[in-house]
């Protein structure tokens, strides 16, 4: 059976391999620390997350962010180490740890928000409001499609 589409197997690979991604986490670190913040785009999204629905399970954060276990504890512990959350046990289940913001990581949020729509901005620079809204629609079917068949 012969594919009804015509790929672009340049871009297919740069997607696949995380090449579109690691650009966009590369320019999101320089622009971080451009401006004096020293946290990486794994930390951000932690910080995104958190600055959203603060005081969640690391289980969680996993979920959200996509990220295994011992790769999540890594970071909490990085994060914590810095100062920019804290664990607290839970007082239903004391085997369950809350993951919460400081107030430094709370206090880098407006900071962090500006950059980061900055970055966005300068990446999506020349990309019709059209093109944009059909490649989310695009991306959001693959990652649909791709998590049913995950199931």
């Amino acid at each position: 059976m012969k594919c009804q589409y015509t790929f672009d197997m340049h871009l297919v690979f740069a997607m696949m391999n995380g090449r579109v991604s690691a650009v966009l986490n590369r320019s999101l670190y320089r622009n971080f620390r451009a401006n004096s913040i020293d946290i990486s785009p794994e930390q951000w999204t932690v910080l995104l997350y958190l600055w959203e629905k603060d005081g969640v399970t690391q289980q969680e954060l996993c979920n959200a962010t996509y990220k295994d276990k011992p790769s999540m504890t890594r970071l909490i512990n990085n994060m914590e180490h810095r100062n920019l959350v804290r664990r607290d046990s839970n007082k239903k289940d004391r085997r369950v740890n809350l993951i919460h913001l400081t107030e430094l990581g709370k206090g880098l949020e407006v900071r962090m928000r500006i950059i980061t729509s900055r970055t966005l901005k300068e990446a999506l620079k020349n990309i019709s409001t059209e093109d944009l809204n059909t490649c989310q629609m695009v991306l959001r079917k693959v990652f649909d499609n791709c998590m049913e068949e995950s199931k």
